[in-house]
């Protein structure tokens, strides 16, 4: 039969008996148990605390271990795939995937690298290079375009979760910065008047938009 931890057992002790009761100690000497009556409740607290501390800090150590990740293989993946003279996936495939087609992914990644510096590839502390711009943007447009979690695009990719949500958060500021004058804000009269000239031309005149909001 399992013997429960000893902090386990204490708490469970004084909680089932007065202040002024005795507490049975278990002790290791040698490999072999050893038992004692304690009956100094201030000796038992002491004890007890000093169990609870312990248990705390090993709760709270964290080894992280690293991930060889290939950043270098992760880039000509995507670029063997999507963006090479002869790519695996044809532009429809691509469209499908990122909800875009590919000159308009283009511009974007343009965009958003020109006005955060996050999207600059750079050294890391051991002299090895990040990830790409293509990489970072590549994985916060799959979470978008899918609804995947930040660490669906890892394999793919090849970036870690946390990463891969910091490339999320900067990329939706980035697009923000560099395309919010143009496209981010209300119709103006020429616009609407397009809007209403394509609803019409489609059999919906006066409908400005869709039923899903697009």
């Amino acid at each position: 039969m399992d013997i429960p931890h000893p902090s386990v057992r204490l708490h469970q002790t004084l909680e089932e008996e007065d202040d002024d009761s005795t507490l049975l100690r278990y002790l290791i000497q040698e490999d072999q148990p050893n038992y004692e009556l304690l009956d100094d409740s201030e000796e038992i607290d002491a004890m007890v605390a000093a169990m609870v501390e312990e248990s705390s800090f090993h709760r709270t150590i964290h080894v992280r271990r690293l991930v060889p990740r290939d950043h270098a293989d992760g880039e000509a993946r995507i670029m063997r795939h999507y963006f090479g003279a002869n790519p695996v996936y044809n532009p429809e495939t691509f469209r499908k995937r990122f909800r875009m087609k590919r000159h308009v992914f283009i511009r974007i990644l343009n965009g958003v690298h020109s006005v955060d510096r996050y999207f600059q590839q750079r050294e890391n502390c051991t002299g090895l290079l990040g990830l790409s711009p293509l990489q970072k943007v590549v994985a916060a447009m799959r979470i978008l375009a899918y609804g995947l979690p930040a660490d669906a695009v890892d394999e793919y990719v090849q970036i870690g979760e946390s990463t891969a949500r910091e490339a999320l958060y900067h990329f939706c500021s980035a697009v923000i910065a560099a395309f919010g004058k143009e496209y981010l804000r209300s119709p103006t009269p020429a616009d609407a008047a397009r809007l209403l000239q394509v609803g019409q031309s489609r059999g919906f005149p006066g409908m400005l938009g869709s039923i899903d909001c697009v």
